[in-house]
């Protein structure tokens, strides 16, 4: 008996994609689509960026130091949710790397302001600008609007959070 040969595949004959597995009771969880949007827009980020060591990972960090140069670690710790000493040992890895530097505050021995680098700066520039790049990709499709909406709900979520 002869097999007659398979009928090539055709875009059209393509079956759609399998629904994504959701977590059983968490359909409607917003926690759990936080993370996970979390989870893949930092993943569609990390794609596009090598060569930068640790820094990819702590863009708000970098980016909130850029805009208020010379704060303390505390005040730093409390703008991104961290334990200072947890934020210390972040702190600690980027300033090996040259991307920022630390000083005494005068007056106050045990506090140190946060400042960048110049490769800091052009650092933190250049995953601003990959990192637009990943957020037009994870926002495609949303109009101005629904993008402002969304923008004021998170920040409703995390002002109820702290």
């Amino acid at each position: 008996m002869t097999r007659s040969a398979a009928a090539p595949v055709l875009p059209d004959d393509v079956p759609p994609p399998a629904a994504p597995l959701v977590p059983a009771g968490l359909e409607q969880d917003v926690g759990y689509r936080l993370r996970l949007a979390q989870i893949l827009s930092y993943r569609s980020f990390e794609d596009r960026v090598t060569g930068y060591g640790a820094a990819p990972r702590y863009l708000g960090l970098l980016a909130l130091i850029d805009g208020n140069p010379g704060e303390s670690q505390s005040r730093l710790a409390e703008a991104v949710g961290l334990q200072r000493s947890s934020l210390v040992t972040i702190l600690d890895r980027l300033e090996a790397d040259g991307i920022l530097a630390r000083e005494a505050v005068e007056g106050d021995r045990r506090s140190k302001a946060v400042t960048l680098t110049d490769r800091g700066r052009q650092v933190t520039a250049e995953l601003r600008a990959l990192a637009a790049e990943s957020e037009a990709r994870a926002l495609d499709g949303l109009d101005a609007a629904t993008r402002a909406t969304l923008v004021a709900a998170l920040d409703r979520i995390i002002a109820n959070l702290r």
